[in-house]
């Protein structure tokens, strides 16, 4: 069952890409931008889930997999820059102030850097089936989400007030609460996809949110 549930994963995600792709280049919406290499992360997290069985255990899925936890260093934090620039978006005066921008860049620096030293240097990954699924993960890992994933989910939680409280737009809040509660509570569910559901939960929210704030004139551009 998890097969099947990772590779719908896979695309939704591949048409949210899509989506993205094609609203950055008609609308020119940054935030829009910053979540494509996101997406592509995630696209390529699910499909390596989905087709691991298929693949086998060996130095390959391994090595697939290893990349999964470089992707997820390299492209999560950019969050961080997307939460910036929808504050922007909404009008925000002070998000456009320099000093905010050189916050919104060193937070996304930083964050990169700390899961590249405490989750990726000197990864040690296992085979492990999972509800018919097999895959790598790390033998190390406490079970619970990096300190990079809660930094990141707290950001956009906090945006997401912001930019409701601007625009009247609450989908982002929504997406981003769900995330967050969902990473926090186990469900009763013989599944181990549940948390990737509120992942694509969170996508749409942001990518709802760049296509509205893209329509919105009440949020007028302010200058820098």
């Amino acid at each position: 069952m998890d097969t099947f549930l990772f590779s719908c994963f896979a695309a939704a995600y591949l048409i949210l890409f899509s989506l993205a792709l094609h609203l950055f280049k008609k609308r020119r919406i940054i935030s829009a931008a910053l979540l494509l290499p996101v997406i592509a992360g995630l696209v390529y997290d699910n499909g390596i889930i989905a087709t691991g069985r298929f693949i086998g255990e060996g130095a390959a899925l391994e090595t697939l997999n290893a990349a999964r936890f470089w992707l997820r260093a390299l492209f999560t934090p950019l969050l961080v820059l997307y939460a910036w620039m929808s504050l922007k978006q909404a009008g925000v005066t002070w998000a456009h102030r320099g000093w905010f921008r050189l916050v919104a860049i060193a937070l996304t620096v930083a964050l990169v850097l700390l899961e590249l030293f405490t989750e990726v240097r000197g990864l040690l990954l296992q085979p492990r089936w999972e509800y018919g699924t097999l895959s790598y993960t790390n033998a190390e890992s406490s079970g619970g989400p990096p300190l990079m994933v809660l930094v990141v989910s707290i950001v956009l939680l906090a945006d997401s007030v912001l930019v409701w409280r601007k625009q009247r737009w609450v989908w982002f809040f929504i997406g981003s609460l769900v995330m967050i509660v969902g990473s926090a509570v186990q469900l009763p569910v013989a599944s181990g996809a549940v948390t990737n559901l509120f992942e694509l939960v969170l996508i749409v929210s942001l990518l709802a949110t760049a296509w509205f704030q893209g329509n919105d004139r009440r949020a007028e551009p302010q200058a820098k």
